[in-house]
């Protein structure tokens, strides 16, 4: 099995993503910096993260490095505070061992109190106070950057100042001496503590932002908010992982009323370097695949350094020459079962091309390892059982059902269980003889025929197999949606939004389906259809329908499962129109 999370082993020659962002945070005529690593849920922007951080350790220039998840404080309720906090901890820290240096990363520590306040003041009680939510709140941060001049422009925010000192007197016992509350001179303070402190230091201070896109929208853009504290200052970068429209998305959330251009904005003016994650290819997931085979099949981590720099340098050079083969890479290495990881790099190398090239894939390393871990969970059942299946016909078939979906997979083991283990349409798509467009293959796998001809050629051929017991283990994992464990957070989400809508159009839906990945739609669209198999009564359209028509208007795939599962209910007068609209779409 293999942990769902962040790497400090490059796997998909990430190296180079994160080598120029360390170029741009260690140029010292380009600080302060703010860099955003951008890419969709699962696409590598932690291990980015994480690489970047191994190798500025290995510097010679030496850094305070800071690492900021805001998916931990996701319950808390200022999220602004958990950033300051965990910055001003980490200094503390790292000048325990010296005096003077200590007593200034304490002294700007204890601002934290102050300014935490503030926070609680804008997030918690804008509202409460009559203070403008956008107004109030962007003259307020606005002092965060101190103005174009680093000078603080008090008479701007009068109103806003006003307004947070209503509340603090609402609030006595949160400050000690409300008298002399201040929001202007406390941030301008703040600044000058943070920039004596650093000055004294003299090392950068590097933070990393990470798991934006798993935090609710107003704590995403709060997380923002307090970033714009440093943004100025000198001696600082901030590295912030994120999915780029998610963030656009939940601007408006935070700031309500705000405009279109404030959220195409946003972001622009707080990120000063976009990198975006790359998306791997073929050649990127057959060297994923064998990093994560050698890995399970338990190479010394010697000979998995040796393998991951063969990959690497075969990757970097692929423009101009052919990729490594096999017996290259395992050449000259004692490993023990050599011929079984041989014979398992050519099962992952076969793999390659469907996993990077299926829409419901789409080569996102996260929903590969994931696919890869249910395969090692069902093999562990089927060996407790007695059942005498290994992992490539269990990997075939997990393969069939992420791409395909779960009507398509309940017919291909309603086919099993009907033909007593050998379906013919398996034979006939095997035969090399038979041409792929003269087989009849059922409605539900006419989703994707380029997938169906490729994955039936993929080992092992099921012709002469009995496939009752694969089926048996596999129909467990589906009622719960084999497919659905490797959903995003975001695609349950928009299960769960989707099956509220009860109109036709929803601007919102409409919106968080375009910025949810493509991979993720027949995943999505099975949660639908499974949340409408619980319906028993159809005399009436159900919550929900809408927005499922919504969804397979956006893809061929998803309008031709949606369109299967209606025809299968009994015929109602609700129901026709929209069945001609689904049939006039796909």
């Amino acid at each position: 099995m293999w942990s769902d999370k962040e790497s400090k082993i490059d796997f998909l020659n990430f190296n180079e993503a994160a080598e120029s962002i360390k170029d741009l945070i260690t140029e010292k005529e380009l600080m302060p910096i703010s860099v955003g690593v951008f890419g969709d849920w699962g696409a590598g922007k932690s291990t980015i993260l994480e690489l970047t951080k191994a190798s500025l350790e290995t510097d010679e220039q030496e850094y305070i490095q800071v690492h900021f998840d805001a998916w931990t404080f996701q319950g808390y309720d200022d999220a602004k505070a958990a950033l300051l906090e965990t910055i001003a901890s980490t200094l503390v820290k790292k000048a325990a061992d010296d005096k003077n240096l200590s007593a200034k990363a304490k002294e700007f520590a204890g601002r934290i109190d102050k300014i935490r306040l503030m926070g609680l003041l804008m997030d918690g009680g804008a509202a409460l106070a009559g203070i403008p939510t956008i107004g109030g709140i962007q003259k307020i941060m606005g002092l965060f950057s101190g103005g174009d001049d680093g000078e603080l422009d008090v008479d701007d925010v009068k109103g806003a100042v006003d307004g947070a000192k209503d509340v603090a007197k609402k609030n006595k016992g949160l400050i000690k001496d409300k008298k002399s509350f201040s929001p202007p001179k406390e941030i301008k303070e703040f600044r000058k503590a943070y920039s004596d402190l650093l000055k004294e230091f003299d090392k950068p201070l590097i933070v990393y932002v990470d798991n934006l896109d798993r935090c609710s929208p107003f704590n995403a853009i709060s997380t923002l908010e307090a970033i714009r504290l440093f943004l100025f200052l000198p001696n600082t970068a901030f590295v912030i992982a994120a999915d780029e429209d998610m963030i656009r998305l939940a601007v408006p959330e935070y700031h309500k009323g705000a405009s279109q251009r404030h959220q195409t904005d946003y972001l622009d003016k707080l990120i000063q370097i976009p990198v975006h994650v790359p998306r791997p290819g073929v050649l990127e997931i057959r060297a994923y695949l064998m990093m994560l085979t050698a890995q399970d099949h338990g190479v010394t981590d010697a000979q998995l350094e040796t393998i991951r720099c063969a990959l690497e340098e075969s990757l970097r050079l692929s423009w101009k020459q052919p990729q490594i083969t096999i017996d290259e890479l395992l050449q000259d290495h004692a490993i023990e079962k050599h011929s079984e990881l041989r014979s398992k790099f050519v099962v992952a190398e076969q793999l390659a091309p469907l996993l990077a090239e299926s829409t419901n894939i789409n080569g996102n390393p996260r929903i590969v390892k994931r696919l890869l871990n249910q395969v090692k969970m069902r093999k562990k059942t089927a060996h407790r059982r007695g059942m005498q299946l290994d992992e490539k016909t269990i990997t075939k078939l997990v393969i069939f059902e992420r791409c395909l979906g779960t009507q398509a997979t309940n017919k291909l083991y309603e086919l099993i269980d009907k033909e007593k283990g050998f379906p013919k349409v398996l034979a006939e798509l095997e035969n090399s003889e038979v041409e792929f467009d003269e087989i009849k293959l059922p409605e539900e796998w006419k989703l994707d025929l380029a997938f169906i001809d490729k994955w039936s050629k993929l080992p092992p051929m099921f012709t002469e197999m009995d496939l009752t017991p694969a089926a048996y283990l596999s129909r467990e994992s589906i009622p719960m949606g084999a497919v659905n464990a490797v959903m995003s957070g975001a695609a349950q989400k928009l299960v769960e939004d989707l099956m509220k809508q009860k109109v036709r159009v929803s601007g919102v839906n409409s919106t968080a389906i375009t910025t949810t990945p493509k991979e993720e739609y027949m995943s999505v669209m099975d949660g639908l259809i499974e949340n409408f198999k619980l319906i028993g009564d159809w005399t009436e359209r159900p919550t929900g329908i809408y927005g499922a028509v919504l969804l397979a208007k956006q893809d061929d795939k998803c309008c031709l499962s949606l369109l299967t599962f209606l025809k299968s209910l009994p015929r109602q007068r609700w129901l026709n129109p929209i069945l001609k609209e689904l049939e006039g779409t796909k």
